[in-house]
């Protein structure tokens, strides 16, 4: 039997879909499976670990069976060269996209680019270079970028300078390859002391660097903890944004398990006319195969709006 039957036997089997709605005929929950979403959601490595199998390559099988679209990895760097390249090929066999990885050494505690210290800006700037290498291999477009944390004893205007020269340098050597930088705002509550924070902030940096390579991931569950307002800020900083990434809140997981009407903002984000990735960056509500089938489930709900 081939694995692509024999994945879709297996999870009707299990129950995947076995809500009244599919669970007429074997028939509708196979179209329904198979069926790509709307929206061009990319679920990451371990999501589907119990239905795909413990292998990353068998769990974006899993992921093109169900009807997703693009696959994201924040690791993708710290992986071999030759995994990176089977990635890359495994997606390009699937008509996926590969979606962001983390491109470089983040600081958590303490200043890296936000105090213009030279060393840090060229370690910084080395990352950069191996991550257009990274980006090759697996066929990648968009990388995360976090410029790290505060400098208290610097005014937020010199730190902002440091780290608009510190992109503008980033950008020249993506330019050339087309590869994009997103850089991506976090929320106070979970990841305290980053300099950046807020959809404005990240919005005025990447005017000031003015290039195609360098944008903004709107990540959803960190601007509706920073801030909310969420719809009003997609378009706001539209013209800036290349990616977003999801995330229900409280507890970053699935849509539909808490406060954020995702089903209105995806319907928002998909009238504009988007049809970039939007990263799956959260864990699942419930542990298991049972917890996968129910996070299938959740984003078949609000990506129907």
């Amino acid at each position: 039997m081939k694995r692509r039957q024999f994945v879709k036997n297996s999870v009707l089997a299990a129950g995947v879909f076995a809500t009244p709605a599919f669970a007429q005929t074997t028939a509708a929950a196979e179209t329904t499976a198979e069926k790509p979403f709307k929206l061009n959601y990319a679920p990451h490595d371990g999501m589907f670990k119990n239905l795909g199998g413990a292998d990353i390559l068998d769990q974006i099988r899993f992921m093109a069976d169900q009807g997703f679209r693009s696959f994201e990895d924040n690791g993708m760097g710290g992986r071999t060269p030759e995994m990176q390249e089977k990635i890359g090929k495994l997606l390009d066999e699937k008509k996926m996209q590969m979606g962001v990885f983390v491109a470089h050494k983040i600081y958590w505690d303490k200043p890296n680019l936000a105090n213009g210290n030279a060393d840090l800006r060229k370690e910084f700037l080395d990352n950069i270079r191996n991550a257009v290498e990274v980006a090759k291999r697996c066929n990648a477009t968009w990388m995360t970028v976090v410029p790290g944390y505060v400098d208290l004893h610097l005014a937020p205007e010199y730190q902002t300078a440091h780290v608009v020269e510190a992109l503008r340098r980033a950008a020249e050597i993506l330019e050339p390859h087309n590869l994009v930088m997103v850089l991506e705002p976090l929320n106070f509550r979970d990841h305290p002391g980053q300099f950046l924070t807020g959809i404005p902030q990240t919005y005025l940096i990447c005017k000031a660097v003015n290039s195609k390579s360098c944008k903004i991931l709107y990540d959803l569950y960190h601007i509706q903890i920073q801030h909310g307002n969420l719809i009003p800020n997609i378009d706001l900083a539209w013209d800036e944004t290349a990616y977003f990434q999801i995330g229900d809140n409280p507890g970053r997981k699935e849509p539909t398990t808490g406060e954020i009407n995702y089903k209105n903002v995806f319907k928002h984000i998909h009238g504009k006319g988007y049809t970039g990735v939007l990263g799956m960056e959260h864990g699942n509500f419930s542990t298991g195969a049972e917890g996968e089938k129910a996070l299938i489930k959740a984003y078949r709900e609000v990506d129907g709006f």
